[in-house]
């Protein structure tokens, strides 16, 4: 059996959906392609059950030949099956043609099963495009399985020490959290615990990145992609400028939402439990 989603977005929407992807692919015993921008492909490395990254940009004004250049991926493997986040017409003429029997997206005039989409943690939120296959998603259960020698090579790379490591990952930006407020955080912890290993995440490839999230004790990130990282690890996390109610309920996972520019560190410091 061979399964296609169709997912618009950038990395850390690609992110989002690997526990989908892996339950499709454990429960069903399918092969999984996805088709995503190929700025945000690389996300799918960490997940080596996937058969085929298809690159195409939904959100770039695909034109007529681009269209004709997926329905073409599309049609070749024989799909039995395709969950679709990507809405219009193009995709549906294109998912029209494309002989898979069953597809299912929240609407849309090739939609052979319509869903009603869930809000919350964007992970789980796949529940009922899963649940019209006849399955069930347990985002939270799902764990990254990375490979060992990143995760030896990224506990190399820690700081030399016994304290626990915090992984600091800012977003960059204008609206990030102010480089100010990060480096006085960063005193301020240290002074509250004197053995702290702090580190910066690194712009390195996103399977070393998920390593060092992965071997961290701790992640503190206003940075979307390594707060999915942080939450497909199980790593304890607070991230900032996200709403709580958009993060997993699980104990070691906090989101201090509203604007970032206003966030006081004492804010960040309770959160962490050093207040």
């Amino acid at each position: 059996m061979r399964v296609l989603f169709l997912l618009p977005g950038g990395t850390d929407s690609q992110l989002q959906a690997i526990p989908a992807a892996a339950t499709v692919a454990e429960r069903l015993g399918a092969q999984v392609q996805v088709a995503c921008s190929p700025e945000a492909a690389p996300a799918w490395k960490l997940l080596p059950v996937v058969e085929k990254v298809i690159p195409f940009g939904f959100e770039g004004g695909p034109s007529l030949a681009d269209w004709a250049n997926l329905l073409g991926n599309v049609r070749e493997p024989d799909f039995q099956a395709c969950i679709s986040l990507a809405r219009g017409r193009q995709v549906d003429l294109m998912l029209s043609m494309s002989h898979i029997p069953t597809r299912v997206a929240a609407g849309g005039f090739s939609a052979t099963s319509t869903v009603t989409p869930e809000v919350g943690w964007p992970q789980q939120t796949f529940a009922p495009y899963l649940r019209a296959l006849g399955l069930e998603l347990d985002a939270a259960a799902f764990r990254l399985s990375l490979p060992k020698a990143a995760l030896e090579q990224a506990a190399a790379a820690l700081p030399a020490g016994q304290g626990p490591a915090l992984l600091l990952a800012p977003g960059g930006g204008g609206g990030d959290w102010p480089a100010a407020e990060w480096e006085q955080l960063g005193s301020q912890v240290r002074s509250r615990l004197a053995d702290v290993r702090l580190l910066r995440a690194g712009a390195n490839q996103l399977v070393e990145r998920a390593a060092q999230v992965a071997s961290s004790d701790v992640v503190l990130s206003s940075d979307p992609v390594t707060t999915e990282l942080a939450l497909l690890s199980g790593t304890p996390l607070v991230a900032l400028g996200r709403d709580p109610a958009s993060l997993p309920s699980r104990e070691g996972v906090q989101g201090l939402g509203g604007s970032l520019t206003t966030l006081a560190v004492a804010d960040v410091l309770r959160a962490l439990g050093l207040g």
